[in-house]
């Protein structure tokens, strides 16, 4: 390994005393006239055009600024003493390259001096020449120097005339696409193409075969073009894997040059470089040598003068190779000036004043390299789509800062916008330190305080090249970042406050994002908890079951002596009276109290059934998370779910080894009992959801439908027979337990003790559950019979939850056992407290809550025979579609409809919702969650209403993790159709904006490509159309050309996904997209 002796203190360059005339220089220096720099104009934007500003000013200097019609609210504007329009009407980036309207700024403002930047003009000769022809300095090389090196062909004929190695190719540009034709004849492929004008990756594209190469010269000349106002190109052989090494060059007008070593710029994508270190890890001293020589060689070769750039290829044998040189300052110049305590900007504008190298204590033996320094390139693009320029509102911008960290940076602030038209740079991080592992830990550490929000940016990407062990250990290439595609399995940024907000907006803006199907608003007070002691809840049923097993289990609920309830409230009962619309947020608040107070209960209901794709549908909560948090809450009661069978939670069949994993994940994630049920009480798939749930460990409790009325011998297709022969053939099938679930809550008194009795009398040795709905108003008579005629264990509500088509009182249960044999032990004042919990959060609820349309029970469900949850839905649509006072006939429809279809058993329709899995449903959930939440951290009328203006509220994201937010104003309607809205977060303002999604109705926007619709061509990045390579009713095969987008620019050709015929073009040229709007469609 390469040890550097470091220098501390050292040379960083300091202000020197402006005189009239240089100090002494030594004897073989000749002297030459210092002109003293009073104003210096940047003729460029950005971090760049700041950095020199800032130089300027510790010299003394003042500043003039440029700026385009587009950049009027850019901050190198702002950070000048005085700043300029120019190319008033212009393109966006030709008002950078229209040098009579600079130099006409320059003349009219008395500028001594034009720092190019990168980019843009700087490697213009005829812009250096343009600047000196007007009596005004070029701070960068001569005219004559800028043009040898900026003509690729020239540099490579003079470097070959220095006796530096270069890379076989063209010794002129070409000029058509047969001379291309004729170089890959002779060297072969790979080839590259080169802008002969110009850097920073434009215009070069590599060619892989003759297949690729129209296209890729089509593509490198024009964005050669674009960016440098020439679409020269030269042709080179391709070196593959390479090391990009490049050396930094200073030179006076006194013929003084020197070399500040090297820098790795190995790690790139599309011939842009992403990472910069300097010095390079690993590089042989000999090979460092070599380099370093050779750059100097050249720069004195052609009299070179002030900075630049000899940049290198070195193949895997230590062969170097000469590329180019930049005659300017490049991006990455930040690392050597970390590791050599040279400021460069500085000793450009001295060296521009007349000032030699040695005058300002700068000789090649007194240059040392002292530690490491990375720079990380922080761009607006995404990684996940192929680097794709993102635009857009920065909402929230906080950097990474401390010891051994420097950003330079120009746009990156909060409410700065990102546009199509330059660069994707955001901010540069630079970071040094003793050592190149020292130094990536500080990058490191300073990417992970960023806290970008409104675009996407590249930090993810960056913080895993970081921790790559290849750029650890410094063995990096040129093809470090296509050889490692696990640098993109990126991490995605929780967002978590932004989202919030995002969310909250969203609500005060368009309304609720779920549903209300009556017009009433939540209760402003939360829900009282009531206390729970410290420590671990008592031992409870569960404990059995995690000893024993489910056969252990079983045997102690049937040995145990009193009557065992199970609590729906946590489904089944919200369900029915509330639209199964309860949060997670609001069972967890409770679930502590339910794990210490109700430990006697046999298990509680709170998964399953509607609630797993309403979770996803309405409340936007993934419902496996639901199950996981409240399992971690109420570790002592066992869980119960609602399985239907071969449908496990969804409205159709699965395939059997879909219902044996949901089952096993199930498990695995804390529920414990599986109440298998099938809606015709179709033995096969009953079975099939009976194997799952005992081969995932669970207790398998097989369920029986009811319906018609057992003590009614003219009902004769559902007898007592029919249910005794069908538990016969559920307890030889190897149930746990058997449950008789009746839905309509048809049970009557009589029978139950029918039905119990015969069941007990057949089944001595087996638990038994019964499940019941008090829509008439009997359920707990009924529950009661049941318990006296054997029954182990009755399902029971809050009572502020219970009642109508929810499950009976839980309250009433325990007054009217208490005492007696069938005492449930649960204690009577805690049913109150925990009634009281429910009674406040229900009004959360109130714009879901059945009572808004429906006042009471109804004992006419003998006759209908409508399940409870369907009898709460039928209320609640009959009255939103103005049928309210005809729900008597909605309700004799039913009945004539139900003997139509053969007196179905009465559960919820299968057809009302998607599949089990719900992929539809689970799209749209992960699409919201990308954007909104964690929702599950506001309360419930945050939730539903959003926030009302000046309203101050906190949200908990986790222990220790607090958010203080204060809804400040909503904006009136912008001409994009959004509304900003305010916010203050954590002392700090905030805003957004919104989409108004009513107002959009009414205004016209390009449409947006469906991602469900097949043939819809979507732009992949905002941009400008610059080609369209396709009409209506052309033939277009998979991968074809469609059309070609510019930005940043970057040239991106967009391709068909298949084959077929266009069938509408929906762009011009020229048009400017916004991500994702309709290009085309293919059909």
């Amino acid at each position: 390994m390469l040890k550097f002796r470091t220098v501390h203190g050292g040379l960083r360059l300091l202000g020197i005393r402006r005189t009239s005339t240089a100090p002494a220089a030594s004897p073989n220096v000749r002297r030459l006239e210092y002109k003293p720099i009073k104003k210096v104009m940047v003729a460029n934007r950005g971090e760049i055009a700041i950095r020199v500003f800032r130089a300027c000013t510790e010299l003394g200097i003042r500043t003039v600024a440029i700026y385009s019609e587009q950049d009027t609210g850019q901050m190198h504007r702002q950070k000048a003493d005085e700043a300029y329009l120019i190319g008033r009407g212009l393109a966006p980036v030709q008002a950078y390259l229209h040098i009579p309207d600079i130099i006409k700024v320059a003349k009219e403002n008395n500028v001594d001096a034009v720092h190019p930047g990168y980019g843009f003009l700087s490697e213009r000769a005829d812009f250096a020449q343009a600047c000196q022809d007007a009596g005004v300095r070029f701070i960068g090389p001569s005219p004559e120097v800028v043009r040898k090196m900026g003509d690729k062909v020239e540099a490579r004929a003079i470097a070959i005339a220095a006796g530096v190695p270069v890379v076989p190719g063209t010794d002129a540009p070409i000029t058509s696409l047969h001379e291309a034709h004729e170089f890959s004849n002779t060297y072969g492929f790979p080839i590259i193409f080169k802008a002969a004008y110009g850097g920073g990756g434009r215009g070069m594209r590599v060619v892989h075969s003759y297949e690729e190469l129209e296209e890729n010269y089509t593509r490198a000349y024009s964005e050669a073009l674009a960016a440098f106002g020439n679409g020269a190109l030269f042709v080179e052989k391709f070196i593959e894997k390479p090391r990009h090494i490049e050396v930094q060059i200073l030179g006076d007008q006194y013929g003084n040059i020197l070399h500040l070593y090297e820098r790795d710029c190995s790690i790139q994508r599309r011939h842009q470089k992403v990472v910069e270190i300097a010095p390079a890890a690993h590089l042989d001293p000999q090979l460092r040598t070599r380099l370093t020589s050779d750059s100097v060689k050249l720069a004195k070769q052609v009299g070179y003068e002030n900075a630049g750039t000899v940049e290198f290829l070195v193949d895997r044998h230590g062969k170097h190779y000469f590329i180019e040189v930049n005659s300017r300052l490049q991006v990455e110049h930040t690392v050597t000036e970390e590791i050599t305590d040279v400021d460069l900007v500085h000793a450009q504008i001295h060296v521009a004043e007349g000032r030699s190298l040695p005058d300002l204590g700068l000789r090649q033996e007194n240059i040392r390299i002292n530690g490491c320094a990375i720079q990380c390139r922080v761009t607006t693009e995404d990684p996940a789509r192929s680097f794709q320029p993102d635009t857009g509102r920065i909402e929230v911008f906080r950097s990474g800062e401390g010891m051994g960290i420097r950003l330079d940076n120009a746009s990156a602030f909060q409410g700065a916008v990102i546009s199509p038209h330059y660069d994707s740079l955001l901010v540069k991080v630079i970071a040094h330190g003793k050592d190149h592992p020292t130094a990536a830990t500080k990058m490191s550490r300073a990417l992970a305080e960023f806290r970008v929000r409104g675009v996407k940016t590249n930090i993810a990407f960056l913080q895993n090249v970081l921790n790559n062990q290849q750029f650890l250990a410094g063995t990096v290439d040129t093809q470090f970042i296509d050889e490692n595609p696990e640098l993109f399995q990126l991490r995605p940024a929780q967002n978590r406050a932004q989202k919030l907000l995002h969310y909250l907006g969203h609500v005060m803006v368009n309304g609720p994002t779920t549903p209300i199907p009556v017009k009433a608003s939540p209760s402003p007070t939360d829900p009282v908890v009531p206390a729970v002691p410290i420590g671990p809840p008592p031992a409870g049923f569960r404990d059995i079951l995690l000893r024993e097993g489910p056969e252990g289990f079983a045997r102690a609920v049937r040995n145990h002596p009193g009557l065992l309830l199970m609590d729906t409230t946590f489904r089944d009962a919200h369900q029915s009276l509330l639209a199964t619309r309860v949060r997670t947020h609001d069972l967890k608040k409770i679930a502590p109290y339910v794990a210490h107070n109700f430990s006697k209960l046999f298990s509680m209901e709170n998964w399953g059934g509607a609630t797993f794709d309403v979770a996803m549908r309405f409340l936007y909560e993934c419902p496996w998370r639901r199950l996981q948090e409240l399992r971690e809450l109420i570790p002592n009661i066992p869980f119960q779910m609602l399985l239907r069978g071969a449908n496990a939670v969804g409205y159709t069949n699965y395939p059997d080894n879909v219902v044996f994993k949901f089952c096993e994940v199930a498990k695995e994630n804390g529920m414990d009992v599986f109440r298998v049920f099938d809606s015709l009480n179709y033995l096969p798939n009953m079975l099939l959801g009976m194997e799952a749930a005992g081969s995932a460990g669970g207790v398998v409790e097989a369920a029986i439908s009811y319906t018609g009325d057992v003590a009614d011998p003219s009902r004769t297709k559902y007898s007592l027979q029919y249910y005794m022969g069908l538990a016969e053939e559920l307890v030889r099938a190897g149930t746990h337990i058997l449950c008789i679930k009746d839905m309509a809550g048809l049970l009557k008194p009589t029978a139950c003790t029918m039905l119990v009795s015969s069941l007990r009398d057949r089944f001595p040795d087996l638990p038994l559950h019964i499940h019941t709905h008090d829509t008439s108003g009997a359920g707990v008579a009924a529950m009661l019979a049941c318990a006296q005629a054997g029954a182990d264990v009755v399902d029971v509500a809050a009572d502020s939850m219970s009642g109508m088509t929810s499950q009976p009182s839980m309250g009433a249960l325990v007054a009217c056992t208490r005492g007696t044999p069938l005492d449930t032990e649960v204690p009577m004042e805690r049913v109150f407290d925990y009634s009281e919990y429910w009674e406040g959060a229900r009004g959360l609820y109130a714009a879901f809550d059945c009572t808004a349309t429906m006042k009471s029970g109804n004992s006419d469900v003998y006759e209908n025979e409508i399940p409870g949850g369907q009898y709460t839905n039928l209320h609640f649509q009959a009255h939103s579609m103005g049928l309210g006072s005809k729900f008597k006939e909605v309700k004799k429809a039913y009945v004539e409809a139900n003997q139509m279809l053969g007196d179905l058993i009465k559960v919820t329709p299968e057809d009302v919702l998607s599949a089990a899995m719900y992929p539809d449903v689970f799209a749209h959930f992960k699409d919201f969650t990308a954007t909104f939440g964690p929702l599950d951290s506001l309360n419930t009328r945050l939730f539903l209403q959003g926030p009302k203006i000046a309203e101050e509220f906190e949200v908990e994201l986790e222990r220790g993790k607090t958010l203080h937010i204060k809804a400040l104003a909503v904006s009136d309607l912008n001409r994009a159709g959004q509304r900003q809205v305010f916010f203050e977060l954590n002392g700090q303002l905030r805003s957004i904006l919104v989409k108004d999604t009513q107002a959009m109705k009414e205004m016209h926007f390009h449409p947006k490509a469906l991602k469900d619709v097949k043939g819809q061509i979507g732009a992949p990045m905002p941009g400008k159309v610059i080609d369209i390579k396709v009409v209506a009713g052309a033939k277009v095969a998979k991968g074809q050309p469609l059309c070609v987008l510019s930005a940043m620019k970057m040239e991106t050709v967009v391709t068909s996904p298949m084959e077929g015929t266009v069938r509408k073009v929906h762009v011009t040229k020229d048009m400017t997209l916004e991500g994702d709007d309709l290009i085309l469609e293919i059909e």
